[in-house]
């Protein structure tokens, strides 16, 4: 008579009850997520500085021809208007000159979340001054003229801030930024429960 096979029998078994633990898991991190709902938590502005200066010195090309180079960035927050300000020191190098003139710029821009890299982007950005020591007025208008090609590129490329992913979850839960808000202090950013792996078109 033969013995019954009782690891045959175990398998289906636990096969079952690893699907069945899944399914528990699953359906309790949705429920936590229901529970939890959307989270605030502050930026302050140390924090966007910080972030910044790890981007700069920046490198441009300006006409094909001017190497321009922005560096020492100086944020600052208007909540008045929504938006944020900065200032940078800027080096244009332009052909076939042995100097490159030195001078400043400074712009500003509304900030969104980009929940798909998971950072605060600048939107809308536009010079507010520019300022080159050359002494060619002709030059300055010039320059002032197509600085905004310039920083449009720069505010596509350059993340203000990019969250942490572990900083994005709590609970068990997986956050996105989904919107944010200017104060006086630095930036209020809501976060979401992330709902099956789609992520919530920014808002603001």
């Amino acid at each position: 008579m033969d013995k019954p096979n009782h690891t045959r029998a175990a398998t289906p078994r636990r096969t079952l009850f690893t699907l069945a633990a899944a399914i528990v898991g699953a359906s309790l991190l949705s429920s936590c997520a229901s529970v939890l709902g959307p989270r605030q938590v502050e930026l302050p502005l140390y924090k966007l500085q910080s972030s910044l200066d790890k981007r700069f010195p920046i490198d441009q090309r300006l006409l094909q021809l001017f190497d321009v180079r922005l560096s020492k960035p100086q944020l600052s927050i208007q909540p008045e208007q929504d938006r944020v300000a900065l200032a940078v020191d800027a080096s244009v190098s332009p052909p076939f000159a042995r100097d490159a003139w030195a001078g400043s710029m400074a712009f500003s821009g509304r900030l969104y979340v980009d929940p798909g890299r998971s950072a605060v982007m600048m939107a809308e950005p536009r010079v507010d001054r520019f300022q080159l020591g050359s002494g060619d007025n002709e030059a300055q208008r010039h320059f002032t003229r197509v600085a905004n090609n310039l920083i449009a590129n720069v505010a596509r490329d350059m993340p203000v801030y990019t969250f942490n992913q572990d900083d994005l979850r709590y609970a068990g839960v997986q956050f996105v930024p989904t919107r944010i808000q200017t104060t006086r202090s630095g930036l209020l950013v809501t976060l979401e429960p992330a709902r099956d792996g789609a992520q919530t078109a920014s808002a603001k």
